[in-house]
């Protein structure tokens, strides 16, 4: 299994077989990797509705015929223009033929362009005999221990460090350690002036309390776990 950073929070798993893609944030997204039309995944997974995360998924799901994954509100919204769209709500499990995905709480705000008020996820994917948790948008808190425990082992978590609209590199760290993820791929930081950050320096110092293994990725950039 690999994962591909697309930039900014955006994520691709595959298989080799089956592709899912996570917020896919790629017209307008500065440090996209690859263009909306050059993807056609299987399922497009959501954490919430803020633009930088739904991006694409219209545009790309209509042209693949992917399965969209979102939290209720958000589905309702996306049934408008797409067919196959499963709406869970926070501790809901929705299972695909790849897989299966979990909504978990995100400490965030959340509302649509067309001004749909959503609860932000994160998202606990089980993919091809791993576990990987995109965090979502979110800010440092404690129950994040509780989902690390009830998840485990978590193979990767996909995490925000970015600073001012999420947690920062510093309260990333304790996160990571209220996780206890084997591996961290830090995200949403360095798209726009706002959350530019240093991943190296996050790296070193998750890796040096001995918390998890830190694959820093460029976008484009990929890693088997």
């Amino acid at each position: 299994m690999e994962i591909r950073f697309l930039g900014h929070a955006a994520f691709e798993l595959t298989d080799g077989d089956t592709s899912v893609l996570i917020d896919p944030f790629l017209t307008g997204n500065p440090k996209a990797a690859v263009a909306a039309e050059d993807l056609s995944p299987e399922a497009i997974l959501l954490t919430h509705g803020h633009d930088d995360h739904i991006g694409d998924t219209v545009s790309i799901a209509k042209r693949a015929g992917s399965e969209v994954v979102a939290i209720v509100e958000i589905a309702n919204e996306l049934k408008k223009s797409l067919e196959k769209v499963h709406d869970p709500n926070i501790g809901g499990t929705i299972t695909l033929d790849w897989g299966s995905v979990k909504l978990v709480p995100a400490w965030h705000t959340s509302t649509t362009s067309k001004g749909t008020v959503n609860t932000p996820a994160g998202l606990v994917v089980r993919f091809a005999g791993q576990t990987i948790y995109h965090l979502g948008d979110t800010c440092l808190f404690s129950d994040l221990r509780l989902i690390g425990e009830r998840e485990a082992p978590i193979d990767v978590a996909l995490m925000c460090i970015g600073g001012h609209y999420t947690m920062d590199r510093f309260d990333a760290v304790e996160a990571a350690r209220l996780i206890g993820a084997r591996q961290v791929i830090p995200c949403h930081y360095d798209t726009f002036p706002l959350i530019e950050t240093d991943a190296q320096a996050f790296k070193g110092e998750v890796e040096a309390a001995g918390i998890s293994e830190v694959i820093v990725l460029a976008p484009g950039e990929k890693h088997s776990p």
